[in-house]
């Protein structure tokens, strides 16, 4: 730890908490990696959130305590406090790592937002975009715009696979606009993929889903429900999405 090294142990261990609230977890074979920033995370044989952890900037030291290993990490401000005590060690590495790259993040929503103002097509034939970021009752629709017949679509955009949560945002923004601007509103959702659940979802509401991914891969598809769930095309005429075209 002096020489700025990540060190990881596995091994049986109980573990002390005391700050802000206080913890005991009884003894067990753990993951504990101690990071030369102050980090330190302890992980049990599941999930992938540590059970306990320390954020950058706190103090790490070792000692024996009755032959046995005790990790100590503090923090001051709070005032946090942590005790590892070691029964067993089954395996202990020092890495002398060297990581100097910043994280580049590609696939956002805005990549795949960009892909489809350049080619409005990938969400159906005869789409144009017309808006982002649109006020709604409900809040800001992603993309709002036309079909080929004229009638307003509202698009939301999620740049991995949704679950029925994203279905009700989408529902909730057409459910404003079918109120306020156009009757036969529809609407898409975009996204790599969706779960069963959100499938079904979109079917009973009558929305619609079109399979993109966010960095240009893959092709895009639509999948639709039954026709007959979709509500009857109203021809009054549509009210346009006000605003500046994009």
């Amino acid at each position: 730890m002096d020489a700025e090294a990540v060190v990881t142990l596995f091994g049986r261990c109980e573990v002390d908490y005391e700050g802000r609230a206080s913890s005991y977890l009884g003894p067990g074979d753990r993951l504990v990696v101690l990071k030369p920033d102050g980090t330190l995370l302890v992980h049990k044989r599941e999930q992938r959130t540590p059970v306990n952890w320390q954020p950058p900037g706190c103090d790490h030291h070792a000692e024996l305590v009755d032959g046995q290993l005790q990790v100590v990490s503090d923090r001051s401000n709070p005032d946090e406090h942590v005790e590892i005590l070691f029964e067993e060690i089954h395996a202990l590495v020092r890495y002398d790592a060297e990581d100097v790259e910043e994280l580049e993040l590609t696939g956002t929503e805005e990549d795949l937002r960009q892909r489809i103002l350049d080619d409005p097509s990938l969400v159906e034939a005869g789409f144009e975009a017309e808006e982002t970021e649109y006020q709604t009752d409900a809040g800001a629709a992603d993309i709002v715009g036309t079909d080929a017949e004229g009638h307003t679509v509202v698009v939301e955009l999620k740049r991995r696979r949704v679950g029925p949560k994203a279905v009700g945002q989408l529902k909730r923004y057409v459910d404003a606009v079918r109120r306020t601007e156009d009757e036969a509103a529809r609407g898409i959702l975009v996204a790599p993929s969706v779960t069963d659940t959100a499938h079904e979802l979109l079917d009973e509401e009558g929305l619609e889903f079109v399979s993109l991914e966010p960095s240009g891969r893959g092709s895009s598809r639509c999948l639709r429900g039954c026709p007959s769930a979709f509500p009857s095309p109203r021809r009054s005429t549509p009210r346009r999405v006000r605003g500046d075209r994009t």
